[in-house]
This record gives structure tokens, sequence and C-alpha cells, in this order.
């Protein structure tokens, strides 16, 4: 058992707080910026995809996201009613329906990514350039490493 410093809680040595600590940080700064195009956080994540991949099926983000595949409807439902995606038949399975965005949506995307970078160069001030990288790397190994994430990559590129 190793020793830490006086007076520092045993919490902040715990990853998993860590991480929701500093994701609920992050979440926030970003809810802060996207408000002034009228996104939050998770509209924005599914309108990126749509926009990153030129449509997405809604089983493909959910598992991307790690969203119920419920909560991928009502975002993609709200972003719909909005005009800034719409659902198309997906030309390899016609049952499958992808989400696609409008011109509206990538408009909205371009203003959305740019206050979204903005947020998190806020979020992450305490980190130099290279730490920033090394952070971003990090994170995505384990993301990519313990989700569903390749089947999405290989589903993008197809659709394209």
């Amino acid at each position: 058992m190793s020793k830490r410093p006086a007076g520092r809680l045993e919490l902040l040595d715990d990853v998993g707080y860590l991480l929701a600590r500093s994701s609920g940080i992050a979440v926030r700064h970003t809810n802060d910026a996207l408000a002034e195009v009228g996104l939050r956080v998770r509209q924005y994540s599914v309108l990126s995809a749509a926009c990153d991949t030129g449509g997405i099926s809604q089983r493909a983000l959910s598992d991307f996201l790690g969203l119920d595949p419920s909560q991928i409807v009502a975002l993609a439902d709200e972003l719909q009613r909005r005009g800034l995606v719409e659902r198309v038949p997906d030309p390899r399975d016609r049952r499958t329906r992808l989400i696609t965005p409008t011109d509206a949506g990538r408009q909205v995307y371009a203003q959305s990514k740019a206050a979204a970078e903005a947020a998190s160069e806020r979020s992450l001030a305490p980190l130099t350039d290279d730490e920033r990288g090394i952070l971003r790397e990090l994170l995505r190994r384990v993301v990519t490493v313990t989700s569903r994430e390749p089947a999405v990559a290989s589903e993008a590129s197809s659709a394209r």
C-alpha cells in the first residue's frame, strides 16, 4: 500500500473517479459552449458522427457512443425536428436507416465544432500541449480497445 500525501483524499488516486470527474467538467464546459448554437453534448455527438461519416446507423451510433438505442432515437428525433439530420435508407440494407446530416446540420456542426474545441481547451487548460496530446491518445486507446468502436469505423468507411 503506497503512502499518499497528508490531507489528500484516497479518491484522488481512483482512476474511475478521476475519469468521471474530469468528464463532468468537460461536459459542463462543452454544454456551456454549445448553448450558443442550441446543442448539448449528446446532440453534438450524434451530429458530429453523422457529419464525419456521411451517414451512420442508429445501432452503430448506439455502440459507438455507449448509449441505449432508445436514447439515440430520441436524440436523432430532436435533431431531425430541427432540420439538422434526416434518416435515409441504407443502400446496402434498405431495412436500416442512416442518420445523415442536412446542409443546415453541416453548418451548425461547423459552428458547434469550434465551440466544442474551445471548451476542450478550457477543460484541459492545466495541461501543456504535449500533455493534452498524450491524454487524448491514452483515452482514445482505452475507448477503442474496450468498446465496439472499430465496427463503427468499418461501417462509416463503407457508407461513404
